[in-house]
């Protein structure tokens, strides 16, 4: 399930969709500097966008990400922040999960995900280790404004803060007026372009119920027996 987005998309995206057992990160994940490309996490209860990817080989994916409730965890304002996209090993099913994150530092504390194929959500422990802080900070400095630009997509024309790499690799584009992310195009060279589709301020949450502790190796023996089968 592993996929990587630019930006704060890499950080969230890759988290959400890497395989579990290798995706323990967080424990306090407050490691950005102001202003930094950070600051396109704009989050507004109910809001959500729909993002469509298209990647180098022309086959596209669909991306969605909505601030479903806001939770206040040790007096930091925090919200749940849901991403899902289509997993195509389970027939274009959309697989979600989501996180707990603190507004003003993005601290992540909690995650729940939902494997494809099953109903039951399972939440996920956040640690991460200095050297991952480290190395997520480095590539977080990477990003820089560039200039202002108006941009359009299927979803309309937006006046955008245009972000770059400071490799050459990657752009956002990014304006306040869309949430959670603020993105309304990314562009990867070489490899993928992601354009926003839609907007709602009626986002609907798709993860429900009492989460089960998530048990890795219990994890590890499934993906076995599938790759087996």
């Amino acid at each position: 399930m592993k996929r990587t987005f630019a930006g704060l998309l890499i950080l969230v995206a890759s988290i959400c969709f890497s395989s579990p057992s290798n995706a323990q990160l967080g424990g306090g994940m407050s490691f950005f500097k102001k202003p930094s490309i950070a600051d396109i996490f704009h989050p507004v209860v109910g809001a959500g966008s729909t993002y469509e990817e298209t990647n180098k080989d022309g086959s596209k994916t669909t991306l969605e990400m909505s601030v479903i409730s806001r939770e206040d965890v040790d007096g930091k304002e925090s919200y749940w922040f849901e991403v899902g996209h289509n997993d195509k090993r389970s027939g274009d099913a959309m697989t979600y999960a989501k996180i707990l994150v603190s507004k003003d530092d993005f601290e992540m504390h909690k995650m729940i995900f939902v494997m494809p194929g099953s109903t039951t959500p399972m939440e996920m422990p956040i640690n991460q280790t200095a050297k991952t802080k480290e190395r997520m900070a480095e590539n977080m400095d990477k990003w820089h404004k560039v200039g202002t630009e108006s941009v359009t997509v299927p979803a309309g024309t937006f006046l955008c803060d245009h972000w770059a790499k400071d490799d050459g690799t990657e752009d956002i584009w990014a304006t306040s007026k869309v949430a959670p992310m603020s993105m309304v195009k990314h562009a990867k060279k070489d490899s993928s372009t992601m354009i926003l589709v839609s907007t709602t301020s009626k986002a609907v949450e798709h993860i429900t119920g009492t989460p089960q502790k998530f048990d890795p190796q219990a994890f590890m023996q499934q993906r076995m027996q599938k790759k087996n089968q």
